[in-house]
């Protein structure tokens, strides 16, 4: 049979270096987790052999078939029997899959969480309003509008409620900031999704998102980051209303 020949694989076999002797199969997974998630490796790239990165790594087999075993687990990698193993997603996609396996998030690291989200997203609304073009304006303002046509749809409403922050966090024209609001945001998406229940909710949560639409028509980042932060403090009320249930 002819050797493995694959351009990107062997890329990623000759990123890595061999590991010292003894090595436990957790410094293996950290090695390869470093690689996949660093942004160089595309999504849908298939990884080198187990015997190639055995070699490379200067490990046995075994070792590396656990280290993919347990990437696998965390979302990391895809492992198809008889085609080979093939990275899941880029990184801003697997970091919160690898992160809610390590946080496994209680009240407390939920607080914590929400007080890191609070502080980007009012970062993010401060600088939109001054990056922000006419054309992501008009799509605030139709999520917006459907937030209010849906009070008696939930589900229309949440998925609005997450578009209109997902277009402030393009206007606002910062990738480190978007992969980070993306990270908090999945951690807590068990959470979120549960946060807003009746019409109550949503019709408050409608008018803290006018509020912030009106302060980004004005070019107002004070008043934006301001509504931004009065919306997480409530967002975040429920938000752990929802996490003691």
């Amino acid at each position: 049979m002819p050797a493995f020949s694959d351009s990107a694989s062997d890329a990623i076999a000759s990123s890595l270096a061999a590991v010292p002797a003894g090595t436990p199969v957790s410094e293996v997974a950290r090695r390869l987790l470093e690689l996949l998630t660093g942004g160089e490796v595309a999504p849908g790239t298939r990884l080198p052999p187990e015997r190639q990165l055995a070699s490379t790594l200067g490990v046995g087999r075994s070792a590396v078939r656990e280290a993919l075993a347990a990437l696998e687990i965390l979302g990391i990698v895809d492992v198809r029997p008889g085609s080979g193993t093939y990275l899941r997603g880029s990184a801003s996609d697997l970091l919160p899959q690898t992160l809610r396996w390590g946080l496994m998030i209680g009240k407390q690291n939920t607080d914590q969480l929400n007080e890191l989200r609070a502080g980007l997203e009012s970062y993010t609304a401060r600088l939109a309003a001054d990056r922000i073009s006419a054309e992501q304006l008009e799509k605030l303002r139709g999520t917006t509008a459907t937030m209010a046509e849906s009070l008696e749809d939930l589900k229309a409403f949440v998925a609005a409620d997450a578009a209109f922050h997902e277009v402030l966090a393009t206007a606002a024209d910062n990738a480190m900031l978007t992969d980070l609001l993306q990270v908090t945001r999945s951690l807590l998406r068990v959470y979120n999704d549960r946060a807003v229940r009746d019409r109550d909710d949503m019709e408050a949560a409608h008018a803290e998102h006018a509020q912030i639409l009106a302060a980004l028509e004005e070019r107002n980042g004070e008043r934006a980051a301001s509504a931004m932060v009065a919306h997480m403090a409530t967002a975040r009320d429920r938000i752990l209303e929802a996490a003691e249930d």
